[in-house]
């Protein structure tokens, strides 16, 4: 006869993954925020969360670049994320992460836990950094996604589509968190990686920010 706690384990029915990507100004975190709040009209149980290195537009808010919002908690890192959610995880059915690519690998293995515990799982994040190069995590969670989708931007040269973010500046610090004015979506044909654009304006890193781990990038 199975145990109890087998028969328990295989009542859960894992959930899905969900990955929204694509370059900066591509509406990357409005998806997500349009994604959860009808999840919450539908009165799945919500949680939201975002790095601290992200403080833009709203501390303690998933926001995008057209000013909408959404209630989240701030983390430093997975383990803090995961520290915070577990304790309250029965009450939670739908998990937000914005601004995927600041976490480190370790947010691939607590999305397959949280996928198998039942829940459904949505990130968003960049999928290239300002050099063109893959964005780790980011393509480890499309691999293991139930749904990956793609957006792409304009293009604020040609106005073609872009898929790439431009750095605006000579600036090539690892992180370099900012939007207008330090950033543009470009297509293929205009992006140019590392190039110095005279007089772009850059925004620093706020003081107290935390980088989870020298690699971190923002592009």
């Amino acid at each position: 006869m199975a145990s109890a706690g087998l028969i328990a384990h295989a009542a859960v029915h894992p959930e899905r993954i969900e990955v929204i990507t694509g370059p900066m100004f591509s509406g990357k975190s409005e998806e997500l925020i349009r994604r959860l709040k009808r999840a919450q009209i539908a009165r799945r149980r919500v949680a939201c969360f975002k790095p601290d290195l992200d403080v833009r537009y709203h501390r303690n808010a998933i926001a995008s670049h057209s000013a909408q919002t959404l209630e989240a908690v701030t983390v430093a890192n997975v383990e803090e994320l995961k520290a915070v959610l577990m304790p309250t995880i029965e009450k939670v059915e739908v998990v937000g992460i914005d601004e995927a690519q600041f976490f480190n690998g370790s947010l691939v293995s607590l999305a397959n836990e949280l996928v198998g515990l039942g829940r459904r799982v949505i990130l968003a994040g960049l999928d290239t950094t300002f050099a063109g190069e893959p964005f780790a995590p980011i393509p480890d969670l499309m691999a293991i996604a139930d749904e990956v989708t793609k957006l792409s931007a304009v293009c604020m040269q040609c106005g073609a589509t872009a898929v790439h973010t431009q750095r605006l500046g000579s600036d090539q610090s690892l992180v370099l968190v900012g939007a207008a004015g330090v950033y543009e979506a470009r297509c293929r044909a205009c992006f140019q990686p590392w190039v110095d654009e005279h007089a772009a304006e850059q925004l620093e890193l706020p003081v107290g920010a935390r980088a989870e781990e020298p690699s971190a990038t923002k592009a």
